[in-house]
C-alpha cells in the first residue's frame, strides 16, 4: 500500500517536471470556434470543438469565431439608367465558412465582402430605370445574393442574406412621384365614376327599349309603385302627358270604362 502511494507521488513528480521541461499548453475550441491548427507557422488543418493539448515550442492552435453575423452598408449614392441619384443602403448577413481560405488567404474578409456588396449595388441599380426600381425593390435583393454568392464563397464565407435597407429618392423627385401617384389615384377614381355612370344609363336605355317593346310593362310598374307608395297621389310620365292617379280610400282606382 505504502509502495503505491510513493509511486503516484514519484509519477506526479516526473509529469510536473516533464510540463515545465517540454511547454505543453491546453486548448479549449468553443462550440461556436473552430480551431486553426499550426504547427512550426504552417497551416496543417481545421479541428472542431473540444480540448486539445499542444507543444507549444512548435506548435498551436488559434480559435475563430464562425457565428452568423451582420454588415452594414450605410447610404451610397448610386445613378440609375436613367440619371437619377438613389441613395440605398444595405444589410447583409454572413458566416465564415471555410476558416482557412477566410483567415489565412485573406487579410480582411470583412473588407472584401463589403466591397463586393457595394459594387454590385452600383451594377444592378445603374443597369435599371428608376421605375423598375421602385417597382421591384425585392428584386434588387435577389440579385445581390445572386451576384455577390461567388465572391462570398471566394473569400471563404457563406452569404445568407442580402438586403435593401433604405431607397430614397432626392427631395424633387420624390415630390414629383407623390404627384404622379395623386394624378394616377384621381384618374382611376375618375374612370370607376364615368363606368358607374354608363353601366347606369346602360340600364335605363335596356328599361326604355323594354317598355317600348313591351307597353303592358309600364302599367305594370305604376301597379308596383302604387303598392308601396304611401300618398294619395302618384304623378307618372307618360307619352301622353302627366296623369294623375288617385288612390280612393287606399285601394287602387279601378281602369275607366270605355264607352
Amino acid at each position: 500500500m505504502v509502495t503505491d502511494f510513493w509511486i503516484f507521488v514519484v509519477s506526479a513528480i516526473v509529469v510536473v517536471i516533464v510540463l515545465k521541461v517540454i511547454p505543453v499548453k491546453g486548448v479549449i475550441v468553443y462550440e461556436y470556434q473552430r480551431g486553426l491548427r499550426y504547427r512550426r507557422g504552417r497551416y496543417v488543418g481545421t479541428v472542431s470543438p473540444g480540448l486539445y493539448w499542444v507543444f507549444t515550442a512548435f506548435s498551436s492552435i488559434v480559435s475563430v469565431d464562425v457565428r452568423p453575423e451582420m454588415i452594414t452598408i450605410p447610404g451610397q449614392d448610386v445613378i440609375s439608367a436613367d440619371g437619377v441619384t438613389l441613395k440605398v443602403s444595405l444589410a447583409a448577413e454572413f458566416q465564415v465558412d471555410d476558416p482557412n481560405v477566410a483567415f489565412n488567404k485573406n487579410a480582411n474578409f470583412r473588407t472584401g465582402l463589403y466591397l463586393s456588396l457595394q459594387m454590385a449595388l452600383r451594377a444592378i441599380v445603374g443597369s435599371e430605370k428608376i421605375d423598375a426600381i421602385l417597382e421591384n425593390r425585392a428584386g434588387i435583393s435577389a440579385k445581390l445574393m445572386e451576384l455577390t454568392s461567388k465572391k462570398a464563397a471566394e473569400l471563404g464565407l457563406k452569404l445568407i442574406s442580402a438586403d435593401v435597407k433604405d431607397l430614397m429618392l432626392p427631395g424633387e423627385m420624390k415630390k414629383a412621384f407623390t404627384q404622379l401617384v395623386k394624378a394616377q389615384k384621381e384618374g382611376q377614381a375618375a374612370l370607376e365614376r364615368a363606368r358607374g355612370e354608363t353601366a347606369a344609363l346602360r340600364s335605363l336605355a335596356n328599361a326604355a327599349r323594354m317598355m317600348d317593346d313591351n307597353p303592358n310593362l309600364l302599367q305594370l310598374r305604376a301597379l308596383q309603385a302604387l303598392e308601396v307608395s304611401s300618398g294619395n297621389t302618384l304623378m307618372l310620365g307618360l307619352p301622353s302627358g302627366a296623369v294623375p292617379v288617385v288612390k280612393q280610400n287606399g285601394r287602387s282606382p279601378s281602369p275607366p270604362s270605355k264607352e
